[in-house]
């Protein structure tokens, strides 16, 4: 029995909360995860997880094998990485996530200088709008936009964003410009469904949040079909500043409502709380927080 291995498996069992999640974690057959966890506990001669239809919780002795396993497997990786090389010039291969439009206009250019200037980096980069797993979807770093939940991470802030209301001068032409959140009710909607829900908006009035029901005429998944509905009159957005930046620094898109815009909310470089940061990644965050901060700043 590879220990190694098995210790893998104990971890992903662990983490995902059952076999057919670790299976998916370890692109792994579920029955060999299934028998790789047997055959540890039988070697061990003790039960570490205790199943039930649909999850495994681990067993006290489960608890501390699995506290163990977690400290053996990273002290095994940062040896990897140290005879790699990895602790004493930034190499290898780096993989970086951010929100699609964001990606493009902020993260890319930096991403392409940072390479003229790291040679022995490599960098994947994955651009989605959905929230980034970095320990299953094996991301070094991401871009988070909004609150950190998860305390097993490290942000480092960049700066904000705001969410924005904003329509073309014709739309406003025809329709009226609100002047409180209650007047969208009489409005064309266009909801931008990854930014929050399409059945209401926040905003912010006497101190305090103000939730108001929605009733989209359009519902798109990008920030781009968002954008572009509302360049051409089809009614109201809501979307993040820099993702109109341009458009209402050109005047195709106005903003409304602004004294009752939430409060910002951060914009983050996040990555894995490690013991030794691979010099890759701390290398590109010493690259990329000064920039991404002035360039958050421009955009307000």
């Amino acid at each position: 029995m590879d220990r190694i291995d098995a210790m893998t498996v104990v971890v992903a069992v662990g983490e995902a909360g059952s076999l057919s999640a670790a299976a998916r974690r370890l692109h792994m057959p579920l029955p060999t995860v299934s028998r790789r966890l047997s055959d540890l506990e039988a070697h061990l001669n003790t039960r570490l997880f205790n199943r039930s239809t649909r999850h495994l919780t681990p067993t006290e002795s489960g608890q501390a094998y699995l506290k163990a396993c977690k400290r053996i497997l990273e002290d095994v990786s940062e040896t990897e990485r140290a005879a790699a090389g990895e602790f004493s010039t930034p190499r290898g291969d780096l993989v970086i996530s951010a929100p699609i439009v964001f990606g493009r206009l902020h993260v890319l250019p930096m991403i392409i200088a940072f390479l003229k200037t790291y040679p022995e980096v490599q960098v994947r980069f994955v651009q989605s709008d959905r929230l980034v797993n970095l320990l299953e979807d094996h991301v070094d770093l991401t871009v988070r936009i909004g609150e950190l939940a998860d305390s097993q991470l490290i942000a480092t802030r960049c700066g904000s964003t705001r969410r924005v209301l904003c329509a073309s001068p014709d739309y406003y032409a025809a329709a009226g410009t609100p002047r409180n959140p209650a007047e969208l009710a009489h409005h064309s909607l266009i909801a931008f469904e990854t930014l929050g829900s399409a059945d209401s908006w926040t905003f912010r009035a006497n101190g305090a949040d103000l939730s108001v029901p929605i009733l989209p005429r359009l519902i798109v998944n990008t920030a781009e079909a968002a954008i572009d509905a509302a360049i051409a009159g089809a009614g109201l957005t809501r979307v993040l500043s820099y993702q109109v930046e341009a458009a209402l620094a050109a005047g195709t898109l106005v903003s409304a409502l602004k004294r009752f815009e939430p409060p910002a909310v951060p914009v983050s470089l996040v990555y894995t709380n490690q013991r030794r940061l691979p010099l890759k990644v701390r290398a590109f965050l010493d690259f990329a927080a000064p920039r991404l901060r002035a360039r958050l700043a421009r955009a307000g």
